[in-house]
């Protein structure tokens, strides 16, 4: 793992003023405060899931044996 770099490590820029100096010292002592007491972010809510389509019960027939049940029903129908 790499390791973390210190407020010492890391070279300050001379063109940076002191109030910017001053929040980032100020930053890395909340940061770590906040650790320390164990402050963490709130936990994102879940998100609920979309159930999938309920399926149908009903029986499907490939194209041929419906051609013959359909003939089969009107050569069965009495004539007129």
């Amino acid at each position: 793992m790499a390791k973390k770099k210190e407020a010492t490590d890391v070279p300050a820029k001379e063109t940076e003023g002191t109030l910017v100096k001053a929040a980032k010292t100020i930053g890395e002592a909340a940061g770590k405060i906040a650790t320390a007491v164990g402050i963490e972010k709130p936990a994102k809510p879940r998100k609920a899931k979309v159930p999938q389509l309920a399926k149908k019960n009903k029986p499907r027939l490939p194209r041929r044996q419906k051609k013959a049940a359909a003939k089969k029903a009107a050569s069965q129908l009495p004539k007129k």
